[in-house]
């Protein structure tokens, strides 16, 4: 007797003809139209928080958009600039007479540039042998065998002898270097120069350019008077004088003339430009801000100073003065960001505020589907049910359901008169039943108020047809 052949498995087969129906009725439903239900709720405390959060997304793009932020103008940022300063002034210190070309550095006048107000010399350096100084690492010793010739400290000035020597001053030894002699801290002498330079003045010339606008200005009035000979800096008189007294720069940025002068440290001249290209280019200014720029809290590295030496020979030796030198560091910023009308813009934050009033839609539907007592007559006048028969479990929804992992959605009881034959029902399971009679003055598509019916307690003579809840209202809709 022959082998009975496999049969194939019940649920591939179904399986197969489910994700054929269903890839038949996704195509179908991509070509419907879908069109939203529009419910009047009359309910006056939902209807004011309603019209609540309409006016204030109306008043936040109204005013914080487009008349704060300026959303409807096409914008640049980072203008193309150009930076000149000029330093004027003369002062002295204990030993001579300083001018520009001495403590301005550099002297070329560009964005930054310091004015020294403190300098340590240490004159008449050359190559020779000399005590390291006290302040490297391991320098200090007391006899030969502490000090290792050829040893190069990265910290100190220079290769050590191996020589223990006495120090400059006081009965300590320090080992022995050869290099630029004497060292720093052995032989330097402090001179102040701040006496004089709060009086210096800065001329900080600047010109900016928007590409994008073609649209160019600067920081100086175009008078031919002689007017930048007698004038200095004032916000209200004399804006476009940018003449500025160094007392005055350091005295904006909130800080201690004399005390900044003997530590030094860096000064930020902010110039910023935002135009409104929309007005008049007269309404284009500068504005000028001051501030600190280093960490002057900070112990382990405080203030500003540099180094510099001025080299010339003697009897045929090379021989320098060592200069360590305190200063006022001016750094000269600019930015800004300029704005012009521009239909893109404009439209785009129209239609993003036009699209953000739905907000308060979708708020007072979250209110009425879960906080509102009778939440599950809005949910059923705001959502239709499709009524699925029980005999077609393979139709498309109930597929879907099962692809996704999820429950299918529960069959809708169709509108059937139990009296009336079965075959009969179902030719009219389609048809729309005739609405119950109601009063005349309550719309069909609005929920209103309707007072509650009182059912009698004994049996009904007839019942009407079941008809669709989306036509009437049922009892106590109101009450929303």
């Amino acid at each position: 007797m022959a082998a009975a052949e496999p049969k194939p498995p019940a649920g591939a087969g179904a399986g197969a003809a489910a994700a054929r129906r269903l890839a038949r009725s996704c195509w179908s439903a991509f070509w419907d139209y879908e069109t939203p239900k529009v419910i009047v709720v009359r309910n006056r405390r939902l209807g004011v928080v309603y019209r609540v959060v309409q006016l204030l997304i109306l008043l936040y793009f109204v005013w914080y958009v487009f008349i704060v932020q300026k959303s409807y103008q096409d914008r640049e940022t980072g203008p193309e600039s150009s930076v000149i300063t000029k330093v004027k002034g003369i002062t002295s210190s204990e030993h001579k007479v300083w001018d520009v070309e001495e403590y301005v550095k550099p002297p070329e006048g560009g964005s930054v540039f310091s004015i020294i107000t403190r300098i340590e010399v240490t004159p008449s350096q050359a190559q020779g042998t000399c005590p390291e100084s006290v302040r490297v690492t391991n320098a200090t010793c007391a006899s030969d065998e502490d000090c290792v010739a050829g040893e190069l400290d990265m910290l100190g000035n220079g290769v050590r002898t191996g020589r223990c020597v006495p120090y400059y001053y006081g009965a300590s030894k320090t080992c022995e270097v050869s290099g630029w002699c004497p060292v720093e801290d052995g032989a330097s002498v402090s001179q102040f120069l701040g006496k004089m330079a709060p009086n210096f003045t800065i001329l900080i010339k600047n010109s900016i350019h928007y590409p994008k606008f073609q649209f160019s200005k600067g920081n100086i009035e175009m008078r031919k008077d002689g007017y930048l000979k007698h004038c200095l800096f004032d916000e209200v008189s004399h804006l476009y004088c940018p003449i500025f007294r160094l007392g005055f720069i350091v005295e904006r940025a909130g800080e201690n003339f004399t005390e900044l002068a003997r530590t030094g440290g860096v000064i930020g001249v902010i110039i910023n430009w935002d135009c409104d290209l929309d007005l008049p280019a007269s309404n284009c200014n500068p504005k000028y801000s001051f501030r600190r720029l280093d960490p002057k809290h900070t112990p382990a590295s405080s203030g500003y100073n540099f180094r510099f030496a001025k080299y010339y020979k003697i009897n045929g030796s090379t021989t320098r003065t060592l200069i360590k030198a305190y200063g006022i560091r001016i750094d000269v910023i600019v930015h800004g960001q300029a704005g012009k009308f521009s239909l893109i813009p404009t439209i785009i934050n129209l239609a993003t505020a036009l699209t953000s009033i739905g907000v308060g839609s979708f708020l007072c539907d979250w209110i009425l589907l879960t906080f509102m007592n009778k939440n599950k007559v809005y949910s059923h006048k705001k959502f239709d049910k499709v009524c699925t028969p029980q005999h077609a479990p393979g139709s498309w929804p109930v597929t879907l359901a099962l692809v996704l992992g999820q429950a299918p959605p529960p069959p809708c009881a169709c509108s059937t008169d139990p009296g009336r034959p079965q075959d009969e029902g179902q030719s009219q399971a389609q048809a729309v039943p005739p609405p119950r009679p109601g009063p005349t003055s309550a719309p069909s598509e609005q929920m209103v108020d309707t007072p509650d019916r009182g059912a009698g307690p004994g049996p009904r003579a007839s019942e009407p047809p079941q008809q669709d809840s989306t036509l009437t209202d049922p009892r106590g809709l109101a009450q929303l």
